[in-house]
């Protein structure tokens, strides 16, 4: 796996291709800082998408049934096995760690027919 920084400047355009690309993904969100540890915030739910608003400077990734906000972010870092996003990183200011893993979700075959 690598990682790799995103510039500030693509944050925006990277997190729109980013949506575009991971539509119908599952997501899990953690929250790792030295105040409260490592809390899951969303387990394996549906990613509806990620954004950047430099007005306000958030990030903001929304799962089925959460909005997930990260205010005044200072680091976008993308873990990828080759071609394959396998997560996300967003470090705020504050120094908490917000990380975004990623997974498809599977194709199962069709269950065969049973014949009488």
């Amino acid at each position: 796996m690598s990682d790799e920084v995103i510039d500030k400047g693509q944050w925006e355009f990277f997190c729109d291709r980013l949506s575009r690309q991971l539509e119908g993904a599952q997501a899990e969100i953690e929250v790792a800082s030295l105040n409260i540890g490592d809390q899951i915030q969303a387990e394996w739910v549906p990613l509806l998408g990620v954004t950047y608003d430099p007005k306000d400077d958030i990030v903001e990734i929304a799962v089925e049934g959460l909005d997930h906000i990260v205010r005044e972010p200072a680091a976008l870092i993308v873990q990828r096995e080759g071609a394959v996003v396998e997560s996300l990183a967003v470090e705020s200011a504050s120094g908490e760690r917000h990380i975004v893993r990623f997974r498809q979700p599977l194709s199962l075959p069709a269950p065969e027919t049973v014949r009488p």
